[in-house]
């Protein structure tokens, strides 16, 4: 399975994405984990060791030179819209409790849709893992889906929305359904997150009645207390755990 994980900043979505890749090892998949969110947490959740000394790959100034044969940071240049790739997931991914991990950062340009070396780079590398990767693959995206190309986008099985009770994370919910249709992405669930009551489940049903919902995830301490000890949050939230194993079952149905 090829699944993309996004979401407002702060709705958990790291987080689901941690306990959705734990879920798929635990079923004995072959996971590779890629963060391709600018604010790059998931190494940390799925409790790599020093995970704040992970180099991102649009920092690799030498490597993007390399094999784009361009300059980082000029404009105008010649460069190759097709850099070799395939070498790099084995390369550059750490491993951790049998899941490899790879940190892709992102790239801080004025405008959208920059064209430049390492957003290349980074493009050709997402597509090169959701077409010809075998594993399973878990993308923890950006709200903007900044990675994704279009015939990218269109292979990936599903593109999951991580919401919580909240205006402006329902707001950024639709604009990244919006965003998803542009790019050809035709499969999308939401997950709900941070439940507290039925009445905050009511109110994200009441407004996105036509979204599909995957499930609902209540609040829990267990998640802020591995936080704090840094520490997967899988490791102390087994009631999460079985929920999104759940859901994971209801995703291989379809």
């Amino acid at each position: 399975m090829k699944l993309a994980v996004s979401g407002k900043g702060g709705v958990g979505k790291t987080t689901f994405a941690a306990f959705l890749i734990r879920a798929l090892a635990d079923q004995g998949k072959r996971v590779l984990a890629i963060d391709a969110d600018p604010d790059a947490n998931l190494a940390q959740a799925l409790g790599v060791k020093n995970s704040e000394d992970i180099v991102p790959i649009s920092n690799m100034k030498e490597l993007i030179e390399e094999r784009t044969e361009a300059k980082v940071g000029t404009m105008g240049s010649f460069f190759k819209l097709n850099p070799k790739v395939d070498d790099l997931p084995e390369r550059l991914s750490v491993e951790v409790d049998g899941v490899k991990v790879m940190v892709m950062g992102g790239v801080k340009k004025g405008g959208a849709g920059c064209i430049c070396p390492e957003s290349t780079l980074l493009k050709n590398l997402v597509r090169h893992i959701v077409l010809s990767r075998d594993e399973a693959v878990v993308l923890d995206m950006e709200a903007g889906l900044e990675h994704l190309g279009r015939g990218t986008a269109m292979s990936v099985d599903r593109l999951i929305v991580v919401v919580e009770p909240g205006r402006r994370s329902i707001e950024t919910a639709h604009q990244i359904r919006s965003l998803a249709a542009d790019i050809g992405i035709k499969r999308l669930s939401f997950v709900g997150n941070k439940i507290r009551s039925s009445e905050d489940r009511e109110f994200l049903l009441e407004q996105m009645p036509d979204f599909h919902f995957l499930g609902f995830i209540p609040y829990g301490k267990g998640i802020i207390e591995a936080d704090l000890e840094g520490r997967p949050p899988y490791e102390k939230d087994s009631e999460t755990m079985a929920l999104v194993k759940d859901m994971l079952k209801e995703l291989q149905k379809n």
